[in-house]
């Protein structure tokens, strides 16, 4: 599983950063975690509003800063 973290690099950004790392280590889920901040890359996904969070290729949310479970069922459904 590959996670990419799309943004700036602001406080935001960082706060999902973690989020997801948090939810990879309660999970036991082994993932590469990668901070893509280069804006044609971030626009390459479609996202016009930062952070987002892509998985495996698809953007699961964008342009806001999730609940902290949301994350987690997030990438718990995708590690079955």
């Amino acid at each position: 599983m590959e996670i990419k973290i799309l943004g700036s690099g602001c406080a935001n950004c960082r706060a999902l950063e973690a989020m997801a790392r948090e939810a990879l280590a309660e999970l036991g889920v082994e993932a590469t975690v990668v901070k893509v901040t280069d804006f044609a890359a971030i626009a390459a996904y479609g996202v016009m509003r930062t952070p987002a969070l892509v998985i495996d290729d698809t953007v699961f949310l964008s342009g806001r800063v999730p609940e902290r479970g949301e994350v987690r069922r997030i990438i718990e459904g995708l590690a079955r």
